[in-house]
């Protein structure tokens, strides 16, 4: 009998809390979201799955010498996965729509505003006494509003680690809802001649613009804001591998092996920090609320921007304006689809994948200043 009451006390039924139980029920939903939903499934899935695994009573994987905890520890603490993460985007990135549009890199960076325009609000809370974040803690809430998991992970992992779940749970499932989230405020903000307008067709761009690009990008960026150069290095390494053409083969390891290898382990680690005790409290929907806050302004400001750009020169869709919050390239597939709806004739998916990158690079850069003056 001793033996059977002891096997009790030692099971995970009885020495579960009421928040692990809660914390399990969320991850559950997340793997609905991931398999049924199909939203963002490659970092939903790993990410649901390891906070399962992070609640399981006893079991201790997420903490001292657990599975999760060295994965945490290894790639997420020293920034390693994020940055390699980005290699791979890299590797997957065409600068061709942007080069054959250099106008809108200003697109990619007035999406950025949700950022700071997040940070400042966040910083407001705390002064009203509605939340208590740090400066640093703020900075790393903001930069949800690039829309760009990575980056946010990356950030997090720099200037608030304890944040870390809730923030990478946040970024990932708002790039996830981006086709719920953009369409309306995209139409709240134009006109329906404006999303009709179309796009002149874009110049071919030369193998040699391609491979140059992103060693200019990189000095120009990097010599003038060092702090930046680890996202946009990796990020620069990764399309000249793919834009040389003398690489193909590593080129292609860091397009599939490599970045999915990576993406498990990531998604593994950011689970592990999804544990009750840190997650569940009135800080963490703070953190749900300003990031969706984030997303929106960034996707308003690029439509503005958008829209001035039009006004002063003329043939500028506002729509792709939206794409410069950098989910690629969901972003841009949804200014495409938008447009289609006002005007069947209306292509806009290589136009919208210029603001689009734009926005990765805005995003790097946004999180190199984040880290420069508060890291």
């Amino acid at each position: 009998m001793d033996k059977v009451i002891q096997l009790w006390v030692d099971s995970g039924l009885y020495q579960m809390a009421p928040g692990q139980a809660v914390m399990m029920a969320i991850c559950l939903f997340l793997l609905y979201l991931a398999i049924v939903k199909q939203f963002e499934p490659l970092l939903l899935l790993p990410i649901g799955f390891g906070g399962l695994l992070a609640n399981i009573p006893g079991a201790g994987l997420a903490v001292g010498d657990g599975i999760l905890h060295m994965i945490y520890g290894v790639g997420i603490t020293t920034g390693a996965f994020p940055l390699i993460i980005f290699m791979g985007v890299g590797a997957m990135t065409d600068f061709g729509p942007l080069l054959a549009n250099p106008k809108t890199l200003l697109l990619g960076a007035a999406a950025q505003f949700g950022i700071f325009a997040t940070l400042l609000g966040a910083v407001g809370l705390t002064e009203l006494g509605l939340m208590e974040f740090t400066l640093r803690e703020a900075a790393a809430i903001g930069i949800i509003g690039g829309a760009d998991g990575p980056t946010a992970i990356y950030v997090a992992s720099k200037l608030a680690p304890e944040l870390l779940g809730a923030i990478a749970v946040a970024a990932y499932s708002y790039m996830a809802l981006v086709p719920l989230i953009q369409p309306p405020i995209m139409r709240l903000l134009t006109t329906e001649a404006e999303r009709s307008i179309e796009m002149t067709q874009l110049r071919e761009v030369s193998k040699t613009e391609k491979i140059v690009f992103p060693l200019m990008l990189l000095l120009l960026v990097a010599l003038l804001l060092p702090s930046a150069a680890p996202l946009l290095g990796m990020f620069c390494f990764g399309n000249l591998m793919k834009e040389s053409g003398v690489v193909d083969r590593l080129s292609d390891t860091t397009q599939n092996a490599l970045i999915n290898i990576v993406t498990i382990f990531l998604g593994l680690g950011v689970g592990s920090k999804l544990m009750a005790d840190t997650f569940l409290d009135v800080q963490t929907l703070g953190i749900l609320g300003l990031g969706i806050v984030a997303f929106g302004i960034g996707t308003a400001t690029g439509v503005l921007m958008a829209k001035l750009m039009n006004k002063i020169s003329g043939g500028i869709n506002p729509l792709i304006g939206a794409a410069g919050v950098s989910a690629v390239p969901m972003a841009a597939r949804v200014a495409n689809k938008v447009g289609l709806e006002s005007n069947p004739h209306n292509f806009l998916l290589m136009h919208a994948m210029g603001p689009n990158v734009a926005g990765v690079i805005g995003s790097a850069v946004a999180a190199g200043i984040m880290i420069n003056y508060l890291g």
